[in-house]
C-alpha cells in the first residue's frame, strides 16, 4: 500500500511520500496513535470512584432540601391552625380545639396554642432528623379575630 499523497495549492501540484499510518482516516480526521504499553494513567473505575465520593454529598443535599420542605409545610399548618382558631373566636367557640382540629394528628404534639383576647398564636415545630434543629426551624403564626383583623 502506497503512502503517496497529492497536494494542490494555488495551481501547483506536488506528490509527497509518507507513512500510511499517518494519513487521515476514512472520515477525514487524523488516525489515532497506537497505544503505548506502560504509559499514561489507568482510567478504569474512575466513574465508580467519583460516584462513591459524591454520594454522601448528594444525600446531604437531599436531606437538607427535605428538611426545608418540612419546615415550610409546618409553617403552612401553623397558619391554618391560627386562622381556624380566629374563626372559632368569632363564632364564640373553642379556639384551641378548632386550631387542633385544623391540622393532622401527628402535628398536634408539636404545637403550642395561645389565645389572648381576639388574638390566636400558634407555634409549631417541624419534624427533624437532627435533634435540636426543630427549635431553630420553629414557626410562629398570629391571627386576629375581629373587625380590625
Amino acid at each position: 500500500m502506497s503512502g503517496a499523497v497529492e497536494l494542490r495549492a494555488h495551481g501547483a501540484r506536488a506528490a509527497v511520500e509518507c507513512d500510511p499510518r499517518l494519513v487521515g482516516s476514512r472520515h477525514g480526521g487524523a488516525a489515532p496513535a497506537p497505544p503505548r504499553p506502560g504509559r499514561g494513567p489507568v482510567q478504569r473505575g474512575q466513574a465508580s470512584v467519583e460516584l462513591v465520593a459524591m454520594l454522601p454529598v448528594a444525600v446531604a443535599v437531599m436531606l437538607t432540601a427535605l428538611q426545608f420542605l418540612a419546615a415550610g409545610a409546618t409553617r403552612e399548618l401553623a397558619g391554618h391552625a391560627a386562622g381556624a382558631g380566629a374563626v372559632a373566636l368569632l363564632q364564640r367557640a373553642d379556639a384551641r380545639g378548632a386550631a387542633r382540629d385544623a391540622v393532622p394528628g401527628w402535628s398536634t404534639t408539636r404545637m403550642t396554642i395561645t389565645v389572648r383576647g381576639g388574638d390566636v398564636t400558634v407555634r409549631m415545630r417541624p419534624p427533624t432528623l437532627v435533634p435540636g434543629l426543630a427549635r431553630l426551624l420553629e414557626s410562629t403564626v398570629h391571627a386576629r379575630a375581629g373587625k380590625d383583623a
